[in-house]
């Protein structure tokens, strides 16, 4: 791997049931069941306890863009920080490098609208976010439960769609081989037309959070 902030195709790959999402335009793995049905709950009742309006950096002025709810989770709450493990474990990225992890609540008709993880190094809040920890290397998400009916992860720009399954993990490099962010990550987190959906998402960057 390139650095202590990075992993690899190749390094996710080695676990069991991990599969590549068949693109040249995007490194992409899928892998079901990561987390069991019970580690789920216990995540998702942490989102309910503690969840506030999810915020937008590089505020756009569409104030429907981002419509969901979010949690931010501690390590100092056990299945939280046993994820955290799982994750150290299965991406063999630094943990200093890593993200708090956060959970995202949708309640129907609530959505993400197309956008990437990555920071845009001429947006407003560039030097806000990323002058001390750089660009996000690598996101990891996780889908909590099965979605009635919507709330699929959209990826526009290499033709894939992702449906909510409980325990899946979803995981993609943010950056071209240059460094630069990859336009083709570009995502959109689809409406819930029936029932809730929670998710959590890790986020990892080049330089050590903080």
């Amino acid at each position: 791997m390139a650095g202590p902030g990075d992993s690899s195709i190749e390094f996710l790959r080695a676990h069991q049931g991990v599969k590549r999402v068949p693109s040249p335009k995007i490194e992409m793995v899928v892998k079901s069941r990561f987390l069991s049905a019970e580690h789920c709950d216990e995540l998702i009742a942490l989102i309910d306890r503690n969840r506030r309006p999810s915020t937008l950096a590089d505020y756009n002025g569409d104030a429907a863009f981002r419509t969901s709810e979010t949690c931010d989770l501690s390590r100092e709450d056990e299945p939280v920080d046993r994820l955290e493990r799982m994750l150290d474990e299965f991406t063999g990225i630094d943990p200093a490098h890593g993200e708090q992890i956060q959970g995202q609540r949708y309640e129907v008709g609530q959505e993400f609208k197309q956008h990437t993880d990555w920071f845009n190094p001429d947006g407003t809040d560039w030097e806000k976010f990323c002058s001390v920890s750089g660009q996000r290397t690598w996101t990891f998400m996780i889908y909590l439960n099965d979605v009635e009916a919507g709330g699929a992860t959209r990826f526009k720009p290499v033709g894939k769609t992702i449906q909510p399954e409980r325990g899946k993990l979803l995981g993609w490099n943010n950056r071209n081989p240059d460094g630069s962010g990859n336009v083709n990550t570009l995502h959109h987190a689809m409406k819930v037309r029936k029932g809730l959906k929670y998710v959590i998402t890790k986020w990892y960057r080049e330089r050590p959070w903080g």
